[in-house]
């Protein structure tokens, strides 16, 4: 072993690297799990006792040499590498796209906004969700469709986790821990099981709004609603409120405006009826609110909700909903005016 040993140090004081890979060469040849060296190690239990500590300190100065000799010729192939670049000016600026906010966060800070100046705060939570705050506190009975496999993304190894399907769990959160009065909402991104289309996409992002306190009316909701759509699609945007139902909400409505992008004519993304429908909303019920331990019988509250992309879609006449998740900066780039 001591003439292998040192068979070994002849030749790896005399190698010399040219080329990175030539330098991993040596590296995995000596040192790699199946080198000589691992090998050297492996046959020390052949080695007489008495000779043992000799040869350990051969194959420990063996390795040694190796790894000097690694970073030695390391250093040598940087400062080629160096030199060789070197005939150019790093310090230069150079031309880059100048950044600009997603359109989609351009929207989402401007509702934020508009309803902050009637008193609304922000208020998050977790993406990934449980079962009771995701649909068993919002009045969704055990075999309501939402909770079906083809409607919600679970989490494999617990049928009681999934990734939130409404930013509406986040409002549960707040009442859990908030007493009246509450006036909130719940910027966040969602996710379902949906087909990827050009009005749909199985991930988008909501802002959802909850205002709780003695003598909540409907004509409080309304009101609120057509400040919000004034503010945000302009002062001549025209408003209608339709029937709807939804689990946590007692009467419920779907509210539409007018459609901007193609004014009312018809095209693909008011589906031809010149209106597109952009949130949800209701009276909150009062099981939501016992659920939550505030009582019913001396609060009301109402609740909305609204998808971003549908409204960034209808701000920016935007006709496919997948251009927000491309990162085309061909598209982005017509953004770089709205910060």
């Amino acid at each position: 072993m001591k003439e292998k040993i040192n068979q070994y140090l002849e030749e790896v004081k005399a190698f010399n690297a040219e080329t990175y890979d030539q330098l991993e060469q040596f590296r995995l040849k000596f040192l790699s799990k199946k080198g000589l060296i691992p090998a050297l190690f492996a046959d020390f239990k052949n080695v007489a006792p008495e000779e043992r500590k000799e040869m350990g300190q051969l194959i420990n100065g063996l390795k040694k040499a190796v790894q000097e000799k690694i970073v030695a010729l390391k250093e040598k192939l940087d400062s080629t590498t160096e030199t060789k670049s070197s005939g150019y000016d790093l310090t230069l600026p150079v031309e880059a796209p100048l950044g600009t906010r997603h359109p989609l966060s351009i929207v989402r800070n401007e509702i934020i906004d508009i309803f902050s100046r009637i008193g609304f705060v922000v208020s998050e939570g977790p993406e990934i969700e449980d079962d009771f705050h995701n649909f068993t506190a919002l009045n969704f009975p055990p075999d309501h469709p939402a909770r079906d496999m083809q409607d919600t993304f679970f989490i494999e190894k617990d049928p009681d986790i999934a990734l939130r399907t409404h930013t509406s769990s986040v409002q549960v959160r707040v009442m859990e821990n908030t007493q009246p009065p509450i006036r909130t909402i719940s910027p966040g991104r969602v996710f379902r099981n949906e087909a990827i289309s050009a009005r749909a996409h199985c991930i988008f992002h909501q802002v959802e709004g909850l205002y709780v306190d003695t003598d909540v009316s409907f004509a409080d909701l309304k009101q609120t609603l057509f400040y919000f759509a004034r503010e945000l699609f302009g002062e001549h945007t025209r408003i209608r409120f339709r029937p709807s139902y939804f689990p946590f909400t007692e009467p419920s409505a779907e509210m539409d405006v007018s459609c901007n992008i193609c004014g009312g004519k018809g095209c693909n993304v008011c589906k031809y009826t010149g209106w597109v429908e952009i949130l949800g909303c209701g009276m909150v019920d009062p099981n939501v609110l016992s659920n939550c331990n505030i009582d019913s019988t001396k609060y009301s509250g109402y609740a909305f909700g609204m998808g971003i992309e549908r409204i960034t879609m209808l701000k920016y006449r935007i006709n496919d909903l997948r251009l927000f998740f491309e990162n085309d900066m061909r598209f982005l780039k017509q953004f770089e005016s709205a910060l």
